[in-house]
């Protein structure tokens, strides 16, 4: 008993010694903070806004539950830190980020002050979470490539169930429509795009090895884009090409090179309100924004840790009202630019800025 009364009083002489105010909330509410870097640098008006970043639940100014306050002041547990995240996606205020540093999908809700580390689905551990898709419900596929599955998890961080493995090798990316509740899933190793039901029946594949229109070279990610349009991340072809949701080609654009509009190692994709192509380049430390024609419009971005700055940077989500996700994978921490600020929409012939190789 003596010894339960000491471990307490340790942890109130811990919380007092380090206080017990709550983290401030990172500024990642539209608050853009003073010198904050823009793109195009100024006098031309700003497309391209730094919001903030977020390394782990602290930064969203999310408390740990008391009780793991207690055990982390007992033994000396130190913050929850994202290790190497690579995909990520916002819904209704709720950040998903898979990252198969930890190995662990993440949960960050800062409307309801709470989090989750998820670790393991059911009794299986996590091997290698690297891309996530949230429902309009709040719970989230994760594609694990390592255990060549993807796992639809609840809100809480419970497994749902195993949401798609016939057939996968290496799932590298996730698209889903709620209209539909089909599941389009990049299968990286299998050169296709491997499309379930809700049930996780494979209703149909599409694309094989090779580098004509529809054929893949190790493709790495998948967005939506405009009218129901996916865009698809083919790697290692050094090209973004355009489908139906029936995996009927439509078009592409994209060269191998290290210029202005070239790729040199192309990751996430996605489509801003006006249609343009956001694409991040891991190599260029940077993400470009192309017209669908492949016309640069703008690149933000350079090799750092600062704000702004980028380390092998991969995955890239973009949310309501063209607010830009980027998986800052080797700095361990997701960056959230604000698109579409100053002005209308880019358009071809609108200002650019080179990546830095």
């Amino acid at each position: 008993m003596r010894c339960a009364y000491c471990l307490v009083g340790i942890f109130c002489l811990t919380l007092l010694a380090g206080g017990c105010v709550a983290p401030e909330r990172a500024a990642l509410s539209g608050n853009t903070p003073v010198n904050a870097p823009v793109w195009p640098p100024p006098p031309a008006a700003a497309r391209v806004r730094y919001i903030g970043a977020v390394s782990g639940p602290r930064d969203l100014g999310i408390a740990k539950p008391l009780l793991r306050q207690m055990l982390d002041a007992l033994t000396g547990g130190s913050d929850d830190r994202f290790v190497r995240p690579t995909g990520v996606a916002e819904h209704d205020g709720v950040l998903y980020v898979a990252d198969p540093g930890a190995p662990a999908l993440w949960i960050l809700d800062p409307g309801r002050d709470r989090f989750v580390k998820v670790t393991a689905a059911g009794d299986a551990p996590l091997v290698s979470p690297v891309a996530v898709a949230p429902r309009q419900d709040g719970a989230v596929f994760v594609a694990d490539s390592g255990l060549k599955a993807v796992l639809l998890v609840a809100v809480d961080g419970s497994l749902l169930r195993v949401a798609a493995k016939t057939g996968l090798e290496r799932p590298a990316a996730l698209a889903y429509d709620p209209a539909t509740e089909r599941l389009y899933v990049v299968d990286s190793a299998r050169h296709q795009v491997a499309v379930y039901d809700q049930g996780g029946g494979v209703l149909d594949r599409w694309g094989h090895a090779g580098s004509q229109d529809g054929e893949f070279n190790f493709p790495t990610h998948i967005a939506w884009g405009e009218a129901g349009t996916l865009l698809v991340t083919d790697a290692l072809n050094f090209r973004i090409q355009a489908f139906d949701s029936n995996g009927r080609f439509l078009w592409k654009f994209g060269r191998h090179g290290d210029g202005s509009g070239d790729f040199a190692a192309p990751k996430g994709v996605g489509s801003d309100r006006a249609g343009n192509v956001l694409v991040v380049d891991a190599l260029f430390d940077a993400v470009q924004i192309f017209a669908r024609d492949g016309s640069l419009l703008l690149a933000f971005g350079a090799t750092g840790s600062g704000a702004g700055q980028f380390w092998l940077p991969a995955g890239l989500f973009i949310g309501a009202r063209d607010r830009i996700y980027v998986a800052d994978a080797h700095n361990h921490r997701v960056q959230v630019f604000q698109g579409g600020a100053g002005g209308p929409p880019l358009t071809a012939g609108g200002w650019s800025q080179r990546p830095q190789p």
